[in-house]
């Protein structure tokens, strides 16, 4: 009965996921397919429109899905010190995160399909962040010291684990980005919010990165 409710829960979570788009498959497979994709900049018009759009669930056992998790991959292994980023950040608006994993050994890179915070610590550290699709930009934020993350794989796998420390933060910014959320404007929504001020994060050289 049990594989049963996980085989219908994960059927249903395909029909969930819209098929991608021709403009979609046009970025995800333009040029060398094993080349980095562009980052998107505020600086452009049309970009910025991409990356404050709202992202969709993608199919995670879609070819195409693997070609746009291997140049997602390329692309952040391109910047300057980057340690994470979000499918918006390459032109589309899908559900798929990078994220480079500081609470594990070897602090490798890893990616997460149609992840969701289904929980957040109420107590919050301050740090600051910066943005691969922001130009110059960096300032201070709070963010949850421990999440609970939920995502599937590309073989349409579920898992649930527990985040914390900077690798979380990692984490709120990138889903972030898949609500059409930039830090620019958090800032501004942050302004007449109350937090409370509980051990400010310090690992300085980490934070010098940018997501």
């Amino acid at each position: 009965m049990k594989k049963i409710s996980l085989l219908l829960i994960f059927c249903m979570g395909l029909l969930n996921a819209q098929n991608l788009t021709p403009k979609e498959l046009s970025i995800i497979n333009e040029g060398d397919i094993n080349s980095a994709l562009p980052i998107y900049q505020t600086t452009d018009a049309n970009q910025h429109k991409t990356l404050l759009s709202f992202s969709s669930e993608i199919n995670p056992i879609d070819a195409n899905t693997v070609v746009l998790v291997k140049r997602m991959k390329e692309s952040l292994l391109s910047t300057d010190g980057g340690v994470g980023i979000a499918a918006p950040q390459v032109g589309i608006n899908r559900k798929i995160i990078w994220v480079q994993r500081f609470d594990k050994e070897g602090t490798p890179l890893e990616y997460f399909i149609n992840p969701v915070i289904v929980w957040k610590s109420d107590v919050q550290n301050l740090g600051p962040e910066g943005d691969l699709s922001i130009p110059e930009f960096r300032d201070q934020f709070y963010r949850s010291k421990v999440i609970q993350l939920e995502y599937v794989d590309l073989k349409g796998q579920k898992y649930s684990e527990i985040v914390e420390g900077f690798t979380a933060v990692i984490f709120q910014h990138e889903i972030d980005h898949l609500f059409g959320i930039l830090i620019s404007d958090k800032k501004e929504k942050e302004k007449n919010d109350s937090y409370k001020k509980v051990d400010a994060y310090q690992k300085s050289d980490l934070m010098k990165d940018r997501r």
